[in-house]
């Protein structure tokens, strides 16, 4: 449901609520939308800001926030393991051996390694697929 804020060609201002904007725009087509105080039909919406349902934001509770963190710091560590097991280890050559991957000068692996941000953006604008890995916190420090 949308809620506007309306007017007549007499001056008179008014909400009125639809079920979408086409079906005001339907219904002011027709001569359907008239004003409550005069009955004028020439009814025009006002600037504003409409109404809609479900908008509102909720915001999670400490609780939840931790929880939801160390969920997604779980999943980054299992993400870099398995390519970390199961991926080759290239070095800072992985710019040169992804693109000659994909260009079929090398043979079809899984690979990972280092790349600058000039070389990422280069392989990305030249349609060769590549992410980064996702970041780790540092392991927290040991104390006694």
């Amino acid at each position: 449901m949308i809620r506007y804020a309306l007017s007549c060609d007499q001056g008179h201002g008014f909400e009125a609520w639809f079920a979408s904007s086409s079906d005001y725009d339907d219904q002011a087509a027709r001569g359907l939308v008239e004003c409550p105080f005069c009955a004028s039909t020439g009814v025009r919406k006002q600037v504003m800001a409409p109404s809609v349902a479900g908008t509102k934001k909720t915001v999670p509770s400490p609780d939840a926030m931790k929880q939801m963190h160390s969920m997604m710091m779980q999943a980054a560590r299992e993400v870099r393991d398995h390519v970390e097991r199961n991926f080759d280890y290239v070095g800072d050559a992985f710019a040169r051996e992804a693109r000659d991957i994909h260009e079929g000068r090398s043979e079809k692996r899984e690979i990972y390694g280092e790349a600058t941000p000039a070389e990422v953006k280069k392989l990305k604008d030249d349609g060769v697929p590549c992410a980064p890995l996702p970041s780790l916190p540092p392991a927290p420090k040991k104390t006694n």
